[in-house]
């Protein structure tokens, strides 16, 4: 890390890195509090000067080229480095890799750190950003549930840590750090027999210490800021700042509304919560009802499902090269996006403020959990969709109704 570099972000995710960016755009807001809302029209596709990075054409045709920022001094970037711990999967490296080029073409340095892949692959990792954790006088999170970042919190002094959307993963995190809980993903169940219950005894401490470094103390000096689009209340000495998706409004769109409905799928199946059968039959239920054509992909879910939802209900399968908030925001995007439990339902609304686009939630019934299901899941779906603004909420009886 140079030494200009003097706050340092850490990204497991693409929306992660997109919720990096939304925070370094608010950051240097010339209104206190927060990222502005935009007062003109956002920059239109085929602006001189403007560009895409490679690979990111997108699906569904070409739309609005991302636009740097009018008068932005080479350099300006410089004070943030991003550091990308990419996951195993190829979706999820190919978004990376798509967004890390957007986050160069702002001017913030990106490093590519590969921390997985290979029992020793986390240690090399550990050792080789060590001295830059230790330098960096403030620090950016994207997953604070990462086992792999709360190793890497035992490194850091910088007095400030900030905290970005993970998803809706944020609204637990609030939620147990507000009871003082012991970091634990909201669909994830015990197991593992002996040997798991001997690594969370070995991880304990690191748990420990991560906890207590998210949650600020009086007179210690340290401070936790929330930069999130989630419905939560900070506590302690948290502060929250909103994040209203601005630098995604000022850099893409406003996007060509299509006359259909857009599907957006969850990993709900791959997280082992919603049965298979009962989400194909809730799929073809909602295609029916509102004419849908097109399903955004998830980038975890499985290659055999979305063949067998293509087969059953003759959708178009669309796999984002970018997260769908870009995605919607670039175009063409239908005029009316359902979607299950999940992020974009509170994402969507801010990205898509003043386009005419309606965002709809269908909820989860409880016969659709698996048997291994947490005990936690049916109440945090439920306050997935019972928080969300501006969306149309549709019962979970018309999807079960209708397949």
């Amino acid at each position: 890390m140079t030494p200009s570099a003097s706050t340092l972000a850490f990204v497991e995710s693409p929306v992660q890195l997109l919720n990096v960016l939304e925070w370094a755009h608010a950051q240097a807001a010339p209104v206190p509090g927060g990222a502005p809302l935009l007062d003109a029209v956002p920059a239109q596709p085929g602006r001189a000067g403007s560009r895409v990075p490679a690979g990111a054409g997108g699906a569904g045709g070409a739309g609005a080229a991302p636009v740097r920022a009018p008068g932005r001094p080479a350099g300006a970037g410089s004070w943030l480095r991003i550091v990308v711990l990419p996951p195993t999967d190829p979706m999820s490296r190919g978004q990376l890799r798509r967004m890390a080029g957007l986050a160069r073409d702002e001017g913030y340095g990106v490093v590519w750190q590969e921390a997985r892949g290979g029992r020793l692959a986390p240690l090399k990792a550990l050792a080789a950003l060590a001295k830059d954790v230790r330098a960096a006088r403030r620090v950016v999170v994207g997953d604070p549930f990462s086992r792999y970042v709360q190793l890497l919190l035992t490194l850091v002094r910088a007095e400030e840590l900030v905290v970005v959307d993970d998803g809706t993963a944020t609204m637990e995190f609030v939620a147990q750090t507000a009871r003082g809980e012991r970091l634990v993903r909201w669909h994830r169940v015990g197991g593992g027999g002996l040997p798991g219950r001997v690594r969370e005894l070995a991880y304990a401490p690191v748990s420990a210490t991560a906890r207590r470094r998210f949650t600020p103390a009086a007179g210690t000096g340290r401070r936790v800021e929330v930069f999130s689009s989630m419905p939560v209340t900070v506590h302690g000495g948290m502060t929250l700042r909103v994040n209203e998706f601005a630098w995604t409004r000022a850099r893409f769109g406003p996007p060509r509304l299509t006359k259909g409905t857009d599907l957006v799928g969850t990993s709900l199946v791959e997280t082992g919560v919603v049965d298979p059968a009962r989400y194909l039959d809730a799929v073809r239920a909602l295609t029916l009802e509102h004419g849908a054509t097109r399903y955004f992909a998830h980038r975890r879910e499985s290659p055999e499902k979305l063949r067998a939802l293509s087969e059953a209900t003759g959708l178009e399968i669309v796999r984002p090269d970018l997260p769908l908030e870009l995605i919607a925001r670039r175009g063409p995007v239908g005029r009316t996006i359902v979607s299950f439990p999940s992020t974009v339902v509170h994402t969507l609304p801010y990205a898509l403020t003043g386009t005419g686009v309606t965002v709809a939630v269908c909820d989860v019934e409880a016969a659709w959990l698996t048997g291994s299901a947490s005990p936690r899941a049916r109440s945090f779906l439920a306050g997935v969709t019972e928080t969300a603004r501006d969306v149309h909420r549709l019962p979970a009886q018309t999807a079960s109704a209708a397949g």
